[in-house]
Formats: C-alpha cells, structure tokens, sequence
C-alpha cells in the first residue's frame, strides 16, 4: 500500500482496510490539532490508487471493512469517488461498509442525490468532528463552521441514509464556557439526532495554537472533574432517538459507553458516583490521545 505521512483512522476503524485517497486535510485550520501539519493536502493519483485497491483484493480477502483515508475523503470530486466505490465493489466484493472522515464543506459540497449515489456504492459511515456546539467556541478553535451549519450537515448525511458518527471535546471551550459549551453541544446532538457520539477529553498537543495559548496562560485546561461536570451536562442535555454515547476513548477519565436514551439515567448516576468519588478515575500517566 502507498502511504505517505501520518495515517489516521477513527478507533473503531482498527480492523478496517486502509485506503489513502487523499493526504492531510482539506481544512488544517482547527487550533487544538496538529494531526496533518505535516502534510499538504492533495488527492493521490488514479493509478496509485488503483493499484492499492489491487494489493487488498490479493491481501486483505478476510476484512469486511475499509476506510478512505486521510483527513476528509469526501472531499475527492463526485466522479473520482464514484469511480473509486465502484473498483472497492468490483474488486473487494466482500467489503460490507466504507467509511470517510468529512467536515461540513465537504458535505456541503456534495448534493443530496450525491450522497444517495455513495451510499449506494457501499459509503456506509461518515466521521465528522463537531467538538462544540457553542458557536463562540466553534469560531475559537478555528472550525470553519457554525452550530446551525454543523446540524444541516450532519442531518444531510443522515438523511441520505449514510450513518454518522459525531465527535465532541470536552474541555474545549475552557473553564468560561464550560456549562455554555456542554448544554449547546447536547442540544446540537439532538438536533442532528446521530447514530455515534464520541466523546474525547482535550488533551494539549505541543506545537498546536491552543497548547501555545496554554502557555501564555490565556486558555486553562480543566480538571479532571470539572471534565466530568461538563460531560454530565452534555448526556443531560442530548436526546438522541436511538444512539450510542461513548466516552472510552484513552483520553477519557472516565470509560463511558451508553446506549441513549436506554442508559441516559444509569450514566449520569455513573458520573455523579465518579464526582462524589465512589468510582476511580483513569489516573492522568495513562490518558493518552
């Protein structure tokens, strides 16, 4: 397989077949990350492409899963991708889904028969990271979106019949924001009413804008419980008609997996048992992005 730069996948696409279509990510602007600085963003060649899909039909005839790498696959040009669902179809028929990261411009981009056209080719999830649904939050971290576009894209997908799958960042909108940031992000969730949340503990990473604003002392990091705090309020404020709420992610305090509305009353018991210190939390040496 011809993989250049660093190679990023979602957790639960550990297993999955990974396809580079295109390198870095087409927006590269958020403050918090630094996963595709390296990387200029650029859609890899027809023919290399190809040819990769080539060497997994040889190799990878056990796995049922693949996933189009990097930052925002959806991005590639309806045709290209089109063309591309249909060589996995043609050659690795035994593929039950693909998945894509994406973010709002390149839902945006796309019409809706489009994204029926993939859904039909096998693009059976998208992967997109709101972090907040607290407009002054979005606009801080640099997202390029605002909350009310956030809940147009990711209904689009929905209703196109592809599964969503959202990430949210605790902590990300520091300690003023904080109650502000968790009640909007679960009212954002309910309104695009996804079948995947994740939810992950922001943790600085060294060279990003946000770890540099840290160290000017101009955005401050919460603590463990106040993490807590901030999840609880989300779970309380997000209704989601048949989802599943996950906070197991290795920088989480606290390993959540809750299926909603099911659990809602059962997690947020869970959470205040973890804050009156009935439960241990994971210790900070082995939080890890």
């Amino acid at each position: 397989m011809h993989y250049e730069g660093d190679i990023f996948r979602p957790p639960s696409e550990a297993s999955s077949i990974l396809l580079q279509v295109t390198t870095g990510c087409s927006h590269n602007k958020c403050t918090f990350c630094r996963m595709y600085k390296r990387s200029r963003f650029s859609i890899k060649d027809e023919e290399t492409i190809l040819a990769d899909i080539d060497y997994a039909s040889r190799h990878f005839g056990h796995i049922d899963r693949l996933f189009l790498c990097d930052g925002d696959a959806l991005i590639v040009p309806q045709e290209r991708l089109v063309a591309i669902l249909a060589a996995i179809r043609n050659k690795l028929p035994w593929v039950t889904r693909v998945g894509t990261y994406a973010n709002t411009k390149s839902i945006r981009m796309k019409t809706a028969e489009q994204l029926q056209q993939l859904r039909q080719l096998g693009l059976g999830i998208v992967y997109m990271g709101l972090e907040s649904g607290d407009d002054v939050t979005l606009t801080a971290v640099g997202k390029g979106a605002d909350a009310s576009r956030m809940v147009d894209m990711g209904r689009k997908v929905r209703q196109a019949g592809i599964k969503l799958s959202l990430t949210v960042l605790l902590g990300i909108a520091g300690r003023e924001r904080s109650h502000i940031h968790a009640r909007e992000t679960g009212r954002v969730l309910s309104l695009i009413d996804p079948e995947y949340v994740g939810a992950l503990s922001l943790m600085l990473v060294p060279g990003s804008p946000l770890a540099a604003a840290h160290e000017r002392g101009e955005f401050p990091l919460l603590s463990s419980r106040e993490m807590l705090e901030e999840l609880s309020l989300m779970i309380a404020a997000t209704e989601l008609s048949d989802g599943y709420f996950h906070a197991n992610h290795a920088s989480n305090y606290l390993p959540i997996k809750a299926r909603l509305p099911r659990d809602k009353e059962a997690t947020l018991r869970l959470i205040a048992q973890a804050l009156d210190g009935r439960v241990g939390l994971k210790p900070e040496y082995l939080r890890g992005l």
